[in-house]
């Protein structure tokens, strides 16, 4: 009996793998086209990390005329999470990052290279073993769990290398006959790569991001296939990116260290490996120390925390480009009206280490891409999210002409406002355009240099009695104001004040924040020409008299 007969008496179905060669073939692309993925586990929410990687990979297949697919490790099949396949392709979704093959339901997948989820490709990775086994690369394990846990209680008691190699591979010398013995006394066996490789041996590899990194051999004799059948991650991802033609694996850097097993695999295979680029996790600061971001520790670290949150989509990729490329920023500073489509990024110009996370940066991002959002985009986009997370600002925003004013105060000019950072925030910074959210509320107005009740009530009266008119174009309407700060004893101009400060009681610039606060009961607002165009005649006036009424019942 020789290894070829060993390998039908395990796989007496499998077919040949010059069947899947011929199946699957060589992608014809243009040179330096890149073939990336995206290879989640169904088996909980998508990591940022996910997302940062996939959007990695999506970015370079895209600049090289590439190919850019999602492909689903499902064999460790006891850690799958319901639905977990779905969710994987909404937060890809929602982050508009497509791929041009893979999954795209749960049971569903596009492309000529699939399937696409490895618990469906079975047969393949049988064939594969097979064809291993038939080299005698490959061998059946008869050990029980139980064996293997006293295999690694004696190493480490005796402090050495844990693991199923050279002498501890009880099953590795096997003859073919012993073998075939066991299997057809109907022993329960997995199957274990048969590692060429000595750990006083080193390997010299460049990893695309990390540059020239040095390791051991592999010397463990891992498992290729487990007893239900399925294939271990390190085994599937050598024979599918091998037929599913990758040319980069994009992947976080805890793998680093899985580089020496997988180069081996696939040169036992006889497959042409794919580059590796090992990108540095994305970090917290914790009180001063660095750590990764957590899933359990930390809110930010789910992708559906910035669909919940508001942030808008292109405002987290716009940040995630920044990790990745230092460039970036002084790109998208001299080119801001182009989309980030057009930066190429580099792999090379990654950092090795990992970069902080920084969701006050975020935030400011958020800010200037929703700057640059016009009336409608900024209507909708609130509105699809209103309806999902707040019902009191969908409610708000029904009436859509109204919204659509609201949102259009200082938006498409040079110096857009920049309030909203997400969409979350919107609730908050239109609020007081409501007067039922407004008028009768019982609230501590912030009046800051003039905060004198009285003084404050003469400026709110004499203002609707003489200077009023909602009919003023912007220059009217100031100069106006102008006119009531002189009349009542303020500087008409800022630097007349700074000039003689003794000779005013404060200036034009406290006499506008009076009226913006009895307006809106905020300081700090969008420009307050506009704000008053947008609530009529009726709303400014029944606004200043209400608090001019308030403040005299309190005098």
């Amino acid at each position: 009996m020789d290894y070829k007969d060993l390998a039908n008496l395990i796989f007496p179905e499998a077919k040949e793998i010059s069947y899947y060669e011929e199946k699957y073939p060589r992608r014809n692309l243009k040179e330096g086209a890149i073939v990336t993925r995206f290879a989640p586990s169904p088996t909980g929410f998508v990591h940022i990390g996910g997302l940062y990687q996939s959007l990695i990979a999506k970015k370079l297949s895209s600049q090289t005329d590439g190919v850019f697919f999602l492909r689903i490790e499902d064999t460790d099949q006891k850690r799958e999470v319901e639905n977990g396949i779905s969710g994987i392709i909404h937060s890809l979704k929602e982050f508009d990052i497509e791929p041009d093959e893979g999954m795209i339901t749960e049971t569903e997948g596009k492309g000529n290279y699939g399937p696409y989820k490895q618990s469906e490709r079975k047969e393949i990775y049988q064939a594969y073993a097979k064809y291993l086994i038939e080299q005698g690369k490959a061998y059946p394990c008869f050990c029980t769990p139980e064996e293997v846990e006293q295999i690694r209680a004696k190493q480490e008691a005796a402090k050495i290398r844990p693991g199923y190699y050279g002498v501890w591979a009880k099953c590795r010398n096997n003859t073919v006959e012993e073998m075939a013995e066991k299997i057809k006394n109907g022993e329960q066996y997995i199957i274990r790569f048969k590692s060429p490789g000595r750990e006083d041996r080193k390997i010299k590899h460049k990893d695309v991001i990390k540059g020239n990194v040095e390791f051991p051999e592999n010397d463990q004799d891992i498992v290729i296939i487990k007893a239900d059948g399925l294939p271990t991650y390190h085994f599937a991802h050598a024979v599918d990116d091998h037929l599913m033609g990758t040319t980069h694996v994009i992947r976080g850097d805890e793998w680093l260290s899985s580089v020496p097993l997988h180069l081996q695999l696939f040169h036992e295979l006889g497959f042409r490996p794919p580059k590796y680029a090992h990108i540095a996790p994305i970090m917290k600061n914790d009180n001063g120390n660095k750590r990764k971001l957590s899933k359990r520790k930390d809110a930010e670290a789910a992708v559906s925390y910035y669909e919940q949150e508001g942030i808008p989509a292109e405002a987290v990729k716009e940040y995630l480009l920044n990790i990745a490329n230092s460039t970036f920023e002084n790109w998208r500073r001299a080119n801001p009206e182009k989309t980030m489509e057009e930066f190429e990024l580099q792999l090379n110009k990654m950092s090795v280490s990992g970069a902080l996370f920084d969701m006050v940066k975020l935030l400011d991002v958020g800010k200037t891409v929703i700057s640059k959002f016009t009336a409608e985009q900024v209507y909708e986009k609130a509105l699809e999210w209103a309806k999902k997370y707040d019902k009191e600002l969908e409610e708000m925003l029904s009436n859509r002409e109204y919204s659509l004013k609201i949102f259009g105060i200082e938006r498409g000019n040079k110096k857009p406002r920049k309030d909203i950072a997400k969409w979350s925030d919107v609730k908050d910074s239109i609020i007081y355009m409501y007067d039922d959210k407004f008028l009768n509320k019982n609230q501590e107005y912030p009046y800051q240099v003039i905060n004198d009740k009285e003084e404050i009530n003469k400026i709110i009266t004499l203002y609707i009695e003489k200077y009023y008119n909602e009919n003023d174009d912007k220059q009217t309407w100031f100069d106006k104001i102008k006119e009531l700060a002189g009349e009542l004893g303020y500087a008409k101009e800022v630097k007349e004040f700074k000039a003689n400060p003794e000779k005013y009681k404060a200036h034009v610039g406290d006499v506008s924040t009076v009226l913006r606060v009895a307006l809106t009961g905020r300081t700090n607002t969008p420009d307050m020409y506009e704000i008053m165009q947008v609530l009529g005649k009726d709303s400014v006036i029944s606004r200043m008299r209400q608090r001019g009424q308030s403040l005299w019942s309190t005098i």
